[in-house]
């Protein structure tokens, strides 16, 4: 599956998964180390190029990521490993859109605002506070500053309450070793958004 971000009503990234759950209450993707990223060649957008484009990241590294999605919800909860034991690492939750289905896959955007709660840790930590903040100065999230905080305080709630919505099982889980890359079709970029 083609998860794509969409800013502004048009897709500015792309990147191939693997769709590893798909059901009424879960949508799980795995983005393996080395899948690569798709970016439009043509055009700009009004609050610039996507901030991998301008680092030059070409594709995803490391042990890959899970996703974990509920439809519906304005966050995924990705599952990160480290190091050659490839041991868990911690959850990250990753505010976003709701992901919405297209032909391909799934769009989203992501709102940059996260919290990260590493294995090691007691508790969880807020990131890119500040690059959330220059964001709504540069106009990415027209109007969605407050809710995209809202779900960032909803999500704090919950964990300072000892809420755990998802299966921490996942932590355990491991990618099949026979899966290919996936790659990216040709035509993702001309593929309209979900509306």
């Amino acid at each position: 599956m083609v998860r794509r971000e969409v800013l502004h009503g048009e897709a500015w990234f792309a990147v191939p998964t693997v769709c590893v759950e798909d059901s009424a209450d879960l949508l799980a993707l795995y983005l393996p180390p080395g899948a690569e990223f798709g970016f439009p060649e043509q055009g700009e957008f009004p609050c610039g190029r996507h901030p991998w484009q301008l680092a030059g990241h070409t594709a995803w590294t490391g042990h890959g990521k899970l996703m974990l999605q509920r439809p519906g919800e304005a966050h995924s909860i990705d599952v990160f490993w480290t190091g050659p034991e490839r041991a868990f690492a911690g959850w990250y939750f990753n505010l976003q859109d709701p992901f919405r289905r297209t032909p391909i896959g799934v769009d989203t955007l992501d709102h940059e605002l996260d919290l990260w709660w590493a294995a090691d840790a007691d508790r969880y930590v807020f990131k890119d506070v500040e690059i959330f903040a220059q964001r709504l100065v540069e106009g990415r999230y027209p109007g969605m500053g407050e809710a995209i905080r809202a779900e960032g305080d909803r999500i704090a709630a919950l964990l300072d309450a000892g809420e755990r919505w998802w299966d921490e099982s996942w932590k355990t889980w491991q990618p099949d070793p026979t899966w290919p890359t996936p790659r990216l079709p040709a035509d993702w970029a001309a593929i309209p958004p979900h509306p």
